[in-house]
């Protein structure tokens, strides 16, 4: 699917280049779509490089965290949840502590953590699986939450924003944190729906009451302050959280006995080769994604949207930053490299530039984790599971345009 995408925005571009040339006597559209090319190329890899130096730092704060056992503690306190959700998993099958491991790891932010944990999860589940080829109404559920992008610290969101001169890079994080509830809250009542999972259970609604205490402490905060001021309490919250967490995971790291500095420079050797690993995908990406708004085609794409969207009596300043969110259930790098390209045309510190960066990080790429997950134990049927995903995707975009109009005005 990536490789059509991909070549259909080079073969998109080159109609509306051609119409232009043909029909508008637009005699420079070739030149600017080379010099497109050139530019984004030149964008890939200034970001790659920027981003080295703040990928070393997070990844030797995950080696940490890691290292402190944080991710078992976390499922532990999560399995009790997904015992009820999965029924039909026994209690105490190794299953369950896959799942929580997976999630855990996703809601600290540990990519690389979560993936082998979440395709060993997938492989637990198929043992109790007596359809083979068809998902399984727990493995329906493990997907969709992961496809919901359960993440508490979306540091590379951050991270891309500061590289790209964000004034404040974190005051995304309220509204990302709330669009990612969405998301999650409605892949799970979708699933729950189908499945017909008791969700009044007394546990489930424990969690669900200690979830909303812990949405609404932060809320309340911002509610009490100025509308000008909300995006300023976001970032001052998010900071908060940030250093409190890597204060404590070097100081627990420190009183387990761990060689702290040691295990946090093994880390941050990982972010260099992390970096370069995004580079190449960054220029394919920006490069097809430049190539198609030197064009015309992208801004004309938008100006359909935007006309349609003006012409039911809506503000249309969120239609810059929906390409974004459109991408995202089918590539996660052409939704980075989107995300990017808005905040580099619109800035990103512009209404676009911030949505943008909480539709990236509100859901996660629903196709690539079916293919992932579901081909790594063969799983052709997925039944409910791309719909109930969707739905998860559809409520974390609508949340994340909602929340910014909100909070950025």
């Amino acid at each position: 699917m990536l490789n059509l995408l991909w070549l259909g925005m080079f073969l998109l571009g080159l109609l509306s280049a051609c119409y232009r040339w043909l029909f508008q006597d637009d005699q420079e559209v070739f030149a600017r779509l080379m010099q497109a090319i050139f530019d984004a190329a030149s964008l890939s890899m200034s970001i790659g490089i920027g981003l080295a130096g703040l990928l070393c730092f997070w990844m030797g704060i995950m080696r940490l965290a890691e290292r402190t056992g944080a991710v078992e503690r976390l499922a532990s306190l999560l399995s009790p949840l997904f015992s009820r959700l999965m029924p039909e998993v026994p209690k105490g099958h190794p299953a369950i502590g896959g799942v929580t491991m997976n999630l855990a790891a996703n809601i600290l932010g540990l990519d690389n953590a979560a993936t082998p944990l979440g395709i060993k999860a997938m492989q637990q589940l198929q043992t109790l699986n007596p359809l083979k080829d068809t998902a399984s109404n727990a493995q329906i559920l493990f997907l969709v939450l992961n496809t919901s992008s359960v993440t508490i610290f979306p540091v590379t969101v951050f991270l891309y924003r500061a590289q790209l001169g964000a004034e404040v890079p974190t005051d995304v994080f309220l509204p990302l944190l709330l669009a990612t509830t969405a998301s999650s809250v409605a892949g799970l009542l979708a699933v729950a729906w189908v499945q017909k999972i008791k969700l009044y259970d007394a546990v489930l609604v424990g969690y669900g009451l200690a979830l909303a205490l812990l949405m609404a402490l932060p809320m309340l905060y911002l509610l009490s302050l100025p509308a000008s001021d909300m995006a300023a309490g976001s970032g001052f919250i998010a900071n908060i959280l940030l250093v409190l967490l890597i204060c404590s995971l070097m100081f627990v790291a420190w009183k387990k006995g761990v060689d702290v500095y040691e295990e946090f420079v093994e880390g941050a050797k990982e972010g260099v080769s992390q970096a370069f690993k995004i580079v190449p995908y960054l220029v394919a990406m920006l490069c097809a994604i430049s190539f198609l708004r030197a064009s015309g085609a992208l801004e004309s794409f938008m100006s359909l949207v935007r006309t349609f969207v003006e012409y039911l009596g809506l503000d249309g300043r969120f239609v810059d930053a929906l390409p974004t969110g459109l991408m995202k259930p089918f590539s996660g790098s052409g939704a980075r490299a989107l995300m990017i390209e808005t905040m580099e045309t619109h800035g990103a510190d512009s209404f676009a530039g911030r949505l943008s960066s909480i539709m990236q990080g509100s859901t996660e790429t629903t196709f690539y984790v079916l293919a992932v997950y579901f081909g790594a134990v063969g799983i052709q049927r997925a039944r409910h599971a791309v719909a109930c995903g969707l739905i998860a995707d559809a409520a974390g975009i609508t949340a994340a345009i909602m929340v910014c109009y909100w909070i950025f005005g």
